[in-house]
């Protein structure tokens, strides 16, 4: 008990904002089991009334003669035929009540489910990115898609639990109004039926808990097998996948098999228990009174009635305890404990004009371990071209990443124009920046939407001349369906050239002031290559450049350049400067060099 109102708690919280929808689904399950059960309690006087002496002779007390005192002014021909419809008219009742209520708990639910569903997402645009790195692409997948859905479950069993409990309440009420001493009986039996299904099904939640794990193991696994199904087939992989999938969905297979095995052991429990307390009570009901056939009769067939509703309140309890570790993974992944946000300042930012400077500046994704950046102070100029190169690992990436505040930083400052970029609106300064990376990200869309991706609002000849200064319009062109090609899931039909040209017009069409490349062109071909740097000379020009690049000929242009080793800024200068000190640089430099002439 202490489990399910715990649960109860954690729903609460989620549809609060729906509190009023849940009182009125309520109240109209209450007027609902109210009709039915006085729909049922007129079979008192419609079997009275089949037998005329016999209604006008009984001298019933209480319920019973309250329920027949409205009809006692009618003829004996009369009588029989406004009790029926007295009765239909309770059940018709009842029904528009019950589909009415289905009606609004449709729409109750969807749009709680809606509402989380943006409320997950909005989650995962906004919290600090460091926490979707550390987590698995499949659990945030399951999250989004399946634990959710276990929310909406968990209120519909809750919400009819509730409902099964007022029904419970009302005929319980009418019962004791009918013969209070069946009743105790009857309860008493009720209890122990209730305590037995309990006792069977106890292992609900845990069975619940091993589900989300399982299912989200798997997801994780196929979100693996699809992107990565390129280096799986190269490795020739496709057994150990194979093995890896099938013990996977065997777990998933065998813990929802066990979990349905309870499900089903709450029916054929219930009704088999249900049907001997039936009888009995007809029975001994019967050889103490056996006058009281109508009343008696009436008392069975409501108990008949109430009998579905008490077996349902086991069998949604089992199912509400499934689904709390679908509804834990929910409100874990909404609590702030362990989930920064970018903080976002409330300066409008219009655009660089003089420099961004970082001072002092720390980094370390996690506490405990090695900082990723320490202790760098530079200065990137407005409408200059600076290039960061070094090892790998040296924190070149993480740099960039402190640029686009996707990061909050542990130690220093960074300034724009000598404003702290922390208290710049966010929104403000990303629009002002457009990366080309080597991974870059194309949508399963069109061209179209691709390019456009960077500046919403722009218009068809915005579009073509971005796709023609980034060398990409000849190929759009020859595409089935031209700018309205579908690219595919992240641009599989595109060539890796083709992807990276139409990546650049997307930060060409956007205009922005600050344009950063992440080894952008490492991966091309030399004629991919050429082509992007021809467009990225031309676009540059007059705007601030960061380049990541590990092809140093690359960089030899750049008005300076950043050498990052081990977090550390370890030399600063032009490519003259950095030649001369025989260092880092100047060794990187030769390497590269000397590779080129032996490979030519």
């Amino acid at each position: 008990m202490i489990g399910e109102l715990r649960l109860v708690r954690k729903l609460m919280l989620l549809i609060r904002s729906y509190n009023w929808v849940v009182f009125i689904i309520i109240g109209l399950g209450i007027l609902a089991s109210l009709a039915e059960g006085i729909g049922i309690s007129l079979m008192v006087p419609l079997l009275q009334s089949l037998e005329a002496e016999a209604f006008q002779s009984t001298q019933q007390q209480g319920w019973i003669s309250i329920l027949e005192s409205p009809f006692q002014g009618f003829s004996v021909e009369h009588r029989l035929a406004i009790v029926a419809v007295a009765m239909t008219v309770a059940i018709l009742l009842k029904n528009v009540l019950v589909y009415t209520n289905k009606a609004l708990f449709g729409w109750f639910k969807h749009q709680v489910g809606h509402r989380l569903r943006s409320k997950i997402f909005n989650q995962l645009l906004n919290i600090n990115y460091n926490y979707l790195e550390a987590k698995d692409s499949g659990e945030l997948l399951n999250l989004l898609a399946g634990e959710s859905w276990q929310v909406i479950r968990a209120l519909e069993m809750l919400v009819n639990i509730v409902i099964s409990l007022c029904t419970l309440v009302v005929f319980t009420v009418l019962l004791l109004l009918l013969s209070w001493r069946l009743m105790v009986l009857v309860s008493f039996l009720t209890l122990l039926i209730s305590v037995i299904v309990q006792q069977v099904t106890r292992r609900a939640k845990a069975l619940g808990q091993q589900t989300v794990k399982a299912n989200s193991q798997l997801t994780t696994l196929m979100c693996e097998g699809l992107t990565g199904m390129q280096t799986i087939r190269a490795f020739n992989r496709e057994g150990y996948e194979q093995q890896r999938f099938d013990e996977s969905s065997n777990l998933v297979k065998k813990t929802f098999w066990q979990l349905e095995l309870l499900y089903g052991a709450v029916d054929p429990l219930h009704e088999g228990l249900s049907t001997f307390l039936v009888v009995g009570v007809l029975v001994i009901s019967l050889l103490r009174d056996p006058t009281a056939l109508s009343a008696i009769l009436t008392f069975m067939f409501m108990l008949y009635r109430l009998q579905p509703h008490i077996k349902l309140i086991d069998f949604y309890r089992v199912n509400l305890l499934a689904t709390e570790g679908g509804v834990q993974a929910v409100m874990e992944f909404f609590n702030s404990h362990d989930k920064n946000h970018p903080i976002t300042g409330y300066k409008a930012f219009s655009g660089l004009q003089h420099k961004i400077a970082f001072d002092k500046v720390s980094f370390g994704y996690s506490k405990g371990k090695s900082l990723a950046l320490e202790n760098i102070s530079v200065d990137i100029p407005h409408g200059q071209t600076t290039a960061i190169v070094g090892p790998s690992g040296g924190g070149k990436s993480t740099l960039i990443k402190l640029i686009c505040r996707f990061y909050n930083l542990t130690e220093g400052e960074i300034y724009v124009d000598g404003v702290s970029l922390d208290s710049l609106n966010l929104h403000d300064w990303r629009e002002r920046i457009a990366i080309v990376s080597q991974d870059i990200h194309i949508f399963s869309s069109t061209i179209r939407e691709n390019i456009a991706y960077g500046k919403l609002e722009a218009t068809e000849a915005e579009i073509i001349a971005a796709a023609k200064q980034a060398h990409a319009h000849e190929f759009i062109l020859e595409l089935p369906f031209g700018y309205d090609t579908p690219v595919g899931e992240r641009g599989t039909r595109l060539s890796g050239g083709q992807r990276q040209r139409l990546a650049l017009a997307r930060a060409i069409v956007r205009n922005p002031d600050i344009l950063i490349l992440d080894e952008a062109t490492n991966a091309l071909d030399t004629l991919s290559e050429n082509l992007i740097q021809q467009a990225l000379e031309i676009f540059s020009q007059e705007r601030t450049v960061i380049v990541i690049a590990h092809r140093l000929s690359t960089i030899e242009q750049a008005d300076q350049i950043l050498v990052l080793k081990d977090g550390q800024i370890v030399e600063q200068g032009n490519l003259p400067q950095l030649l001369e000190n025989k260092s880092l640089f100047n060794q990187l430099y030769q390497l590269q060099y000397r590779n080129a002439l032996s490979n030519s």
